[in-house]
């Protein structure tokens, strides 16, 4: 018999992606689903995937849709790495009230394993001397302002809670993830504002990237071997921002014309554009938030997730090549 198989966040982009590769395999797969979701990331194959109404903010509705359920991918979440405009509130309600909703049902309807997929913020910054971080580095964003860190370490929090009150669970942190059907443009912003030259600087900072196809291969196999309350963490490549937009040029043909920007003088400038009304006339990834962000190294061991789990690796330009040829087939460039 077919296990049965439900994923949260299934409209994202990796939960998309993940549909797609449960699919082809010997599961009965649920998605998730409010009602104001919008399905186009896997229009091509609705027929195939079995549609559940519920909300993790909404506790109740998630009893009904785990009832019977083998196994629980939690992949939803609510992603903004800028600061203030409000949006506190949403990033609390769904990254950490959201998953303890989750586990709380799964525990309740005695669902039989749950992975949580988080990020490789809720596990610390490598700061300047680029030594990668690993799944037992101390957590380090507090004083750096970024609520999203923030709540996706509470959300482990809740997590471990559940573990401690005996449910099965594993959880993988995925690096900066890029690939087709990135529709949000979460790191794919980067690809589409470098492509339109709206990035003429760079932080001096650097970050782990990795491909969503690598991505749910290895969340797929934590589901099935992973150690219960452990955390993997799925990363690839470590560069620094340049060569992340030289890579990003390189494939795009787009021409390099990227200074480096000091953090210090980050803020003047964004104040400054401001000022003169020109703030669109560059990325929206260029906030002082992001930048402060940015001028950290965010590098990160991926070791335990290949030797445990199998993890494969390839050079990001691979994956940068297959999201902007995937952006250009659609359209949204």
């Amino acid at each position: 018999m077919s296990p049965k198989v439900l994923v949260t966040g299934a409209t994202g982009f990796i939960g998309s992606c993940l549909i797609r590769k449960l699919l082809s395999g010997d599961n009965e797969v649920f998605a998730l689903v409010r009602k104001s979701s919008n399905l186009e990331l896997f229009s091509d194959i609705i027929g195939r995937v079995r549609l559940v109404e519920g909300d993790i903010t909404a506790p109740d509705t998630l009893e009904r849709a785990f009832q019977g359920m083998d196994q629980v991918y939690h992949s939803a979440g609510y992603t903004y790495m800028g600061g203030g405009n409000g949006r506190d509130g949403l990033l609390y309600s769904i990254n950490v009230d959201g998953t303890r909703n989750v586990m709380r049902a799964a525990l309740e309807t005695g669902v039989g394993r749950v992975l949580h997929v988080s990020s490789i913020t809720a596990v610390g910054m490598s700061r300047k001397h680029g030594k990668p971080c690993d799944e037992t580095s101390p957590w380090n964003f507090g004083d750096i302002g970024l609520r999203y860190a923030e709540t996706k370490r509470l959300a482990e929090v809740e997590v471990k809670k559940a573990v401690d009150k005996g449910l099965d669970c594993v959880i993988v942190n995925p690096a900066f993830v890029f690939g087709a059907g990135d529709v949000n443009f979460n790191a794919g912003r980067l690809i589409k504002d470098v492509y339109h030259k709206k990035v003429p600087f760079y932080p001096l900072g650097g970050v782990c990237v990795v491909d969503v196809e690598i991505v749910v291969e290895a969340v797929v196999r934590a589901m099935e071997i992973g150690r219960t309350g452990e955390r993997y963490i799925l990363g690839g490549d470590n560069v620094t921002y340049k060569e992340l937009g030289d890579i990003i040029s390189k494939v795009t043909g787009t021409r390099k014309f990227m200074m480096p920007l000091p953090y210090p003088l980050a803020g003047f400038l964004h104040g400054l554009l401001v000022l003169l009304h020109s703030k669109n006339r560059v990325s929206k990834l260029f906030n002082p938030t992001m930048f402060r962000v940015a001028s950290e190294f965010l590098y990160f061991s991926s070791e335990k997730a290949v030797s445990e789990l199998g993890m494969r690796a390839e050079p990001i330009e691979y994956s940068i090549k297959r999201a902007f040829e995937w952006y250009k087939k659609e359209g949204l460039l």
